[in-house]
Formats: structure tokens, sequence, C-alpha cells
């Protein structure tokens, strides 16, 4: 057994594992056990503490054993790129993307260079300006136009020319009012007397074509079986656009095509949404914008002709830039005197013309050309209207 150090109120004694009683005077002489050859046995020891002495006898302490360090721990290995990006991130991560902008370094010899260098101030920081827009909670409704205009004519701050009359010319195909839109039934075309079509609705019909020159041919033939002909969409007379797959007799106006949503192909053929194909198609055509020239083939002598028969009408007829107001007549005693070999000169005709002026250089003004009669015979009169001058009559007795 080994001797033990113990220590109590600073101050040290040494205890040996052989000693058993306080006082080994009064106890009775312990036989020693044989003394190994190998190892000598230390000598006994005994010191008495001599203030504050203990009564405890001590044998043997615990000896602290040595701490052995756990196994280290296998190292971490980290997935590879391609698989880390397939983990998905927690929905309560928030993730942060900083990017760093380079700062811009001065050239040498440059403008900025040669400017002197400016003070900075301690705790002088730039600031951003930010724009907030705050919109109010609730039912907020902004300002329709007309209210708008309303509000400006009461200040009376701008000034607004006068509002253009509304056009009631009426498509036959479509029966809408006015020029349609660029991208869909497009402007309005002179069919025939007071009749009028849009562009598209006239093209897109299953009988018209186009000629090389920008001519509409069977435009009359298609608004003809078109007054019996009922949209699918819309259940209106004037349907034209029928659908190209064979047997199908779903028929559309135009604008109602769009609207149910037909697909129409650069062939000029149109298919009804039952029998479109599922998707897009490589040729399926989705602007309608003509911006060439497009006119309708039609015969101008019979037109005129029509105007004869039918009389006295609440319409305007109109040729390039020349407007008739009224066709005139001729009586039996005037058919002699009131014709050429070329043309009629019925009294009583009016029609105006707009056409450069006398006396300005470009700058037109109007010109109301009319037929009268005197002593028998055609009296051809002109009269220019025209802006800051009184009205200039001229007459003669030849129209040249």
């Amino acid at each position: 057994m080994k001797d033990i150090v113990f220590c109590s109120n600073n101050c040290f004694v040494l205890y040996s594992a052989a000693v058993q009683a306080k006082n080994s005077e009064n106890k009775e002489p312990v036989p020693s056990l044989p003394q190994s050859p190998l190892k000598e046995r230390p000598p006994k020891a005994f010191h008495q503490y001599s203030n504050n002495i203990s009564t405890l006898d001590v044998h043997c302490l615990p000896q602290l054993q040595e701490k052995v360090s756990p196994p280290s721990s296998p190292p971490i290995m980290f997935p590879p790129a391609f698989e880390a990006a397939k983990v998905e991130a927690k929905p309560d991560e928030l993730k942060v993307t900083v990017k760093l902008k380079p700062r811009l370094k001065a050239i040498h010899g440059s403008l900025d260079d040669c400017r002197p260098p400016s003070k900075k101030w301690k705790g002088m920081k730039w600031k951003k300006w930010s724009i907030q827009i705050v919109i109010p909670k609730g039912s907020f409704k902004p300002p329709c136009e007309e209210e708008i205009d309303e509000f400006l004519k009461k200040l009376g701050t701008t000034l607004k020319p006068d509002p253009v009359p509304k056009d009631y010319r009426k498509c036959c195909f479509c029966h809408e009012e006015g020029d349609g839109l660029t991208d869909g039934p497009a402007r309005l075309l002179n069919l025939d007397l007071d009749l009028w079509v849009h562009l598209n609705c006239a093209l897109w019909s299953t009988e018209v074509y186009e000629t090389q020159a920008g001519a509409l041919i069977n435009v009359e033939l298609a608004l003809r079986r078109g007054l019996q002909m009922k949209c699918m969409f819309c259940h209106k007379m004037g349907a034209t656009s029928g659908c190209h797959r064979l047997r199908c007799t779903n028929i559309y106006h135009f604008t109602c095509a769009i609207k149910a949503q037909c697909m129409f192909f650069k062939d000029k053929t149109m298919l009804c949404p039952m029998h479109k194909p599922k998707g897009t198609h490589e040729q399926e055509l989705s602007y309608f914008a003509v911006f060439r020239r497009v006119y309708v083939q039609r015969d101008e002598v019979r037109q005129i002709a029509s105007i004869v028969q039918r009389g006295e009408r609440d319409h305007t007829f109109r040729v390039g830039s020349l407007i008739f107001h009224a066709v005139g007549q001729l009586l039996p005693q005037q058919m002699q005197a009131f014709h050429s070999s070329k043309a009629l000169f019925p009294v009583g005709y009016e029609a105006s013309r707009l056409y450069w002026s006398m006396r300005y250089a470009n700058r037109r003004c109007r010109y109301l050309c009319s037929i009268e009669e005197k002593d028998g015979l055609p009296l051809f009169v002109i009269k220019v209207v025209e802006q800051g001058h009184e009205d200039l009559v001229l007459t003669d007795t030849t129209p040249k």
C-alpha cells in the first residue's frame, strides 16, 4: 500500500495504510508479511496532527483515472453541388442575396481626376430618394374621362376642339356603327349608295377574294347570302364567315368569331371552337390589321343611275373630292339644248369640290358647282368659298 498525504487546514499529514489504530502502544503487534525479494516495502511512518486532529482513519482514497478522450467523430462529408441544389429550403428560412457592385475607379487624366477633392464630414451619409404611393382603403373609384373633362371645363384652363359628330354609318354585315378597331373590323368601305361594310367583315366572308390591286370581289354576293344566315354567337342575321371543316354549318360574323375564340389561318380559312386544333398552330393568324389599299369593286355607272332612279334622299354621295348634293332634272322641252355627245346638263344639278385656291399657294378652298337655265340654255355657275374672303361667283355658258 502506498502512503497518502491528506491536507486539512493548511497542514499536511502522512498516513500509512498499515496503521489501523490511533495508539500503537495499546495494541498488540501485528505480524508482518514476509518481504518480497523483488520490491522493498517502504518504512512505516506515523505523523500526528498537533492542532485540530481528525479522528478519521483514512485507509485508501480513490485514485483519479485518466480521462480517456472520446473517439474522434468521422469527418463530415458535404454533398456535391448538384445534390445540394436538390435540397429544398425550409419555408421558415429566409434567403437574402447581396450583390456588390464594383466601385468605379477614377481614370487618370479624366475630368473627375481634375476636380478638387470634396471635404468629407464625419457622420454624413448619402440617402436615396424613395417614392411612396398611399392607396386609401375602401372602395376607391378613379374618375372617368367625362368627369375629368367636366372638371377641366370648370377650371377653364384648357382649349378643347369641337366634338366630332357621331358616325352613324352601319356595317351591313355586323351591324355596328362607325369605323372599327384596326386590329378588328377595321375601317368602313363604301359598297353602294348609303351602304357600308367593314374591311375585315367583307374580306373574311367565304365568297370574297382580293385581287392583286386590292379590289374585293363578290362582296355584294356575300351580302345577299348573309341576309339569310344567322350567327351562331349573337343569333342575328348577316353572318358570312363560316367554318371550313367539311359538313360544319357553324357560321359567324367576323366580330363574333373573334369573341367565340375561333381560329383564323393565314390562308384565309377559319375553324370554329368545336373543330380548331388544340394549342397553337404555325399558320395561325392573330393580327388582323390591314394597312394596304383595299376597296370594294363596284360599277359606278350603275351606282349613279340608281341615284337618278331613287330620287332625292337624305344621303351624301362622294367620288374622290367631289360631293354630289343634287342630281337635277330635265324636262321634255329641255332635252334638245341641255346635252352634248358626251354629257348631260340637268337643271338643278349641284355638287361641291375641295380644290387648290386661286389666291394662295398650298391652300385649298371649296368650289360649289351648279347648273341653271337662262334663255333656254344651260348656265354653269361656280361659287368660290374661301375663308377670309367674300364669295366669288363665276358664270359661263360652257362647262369649260
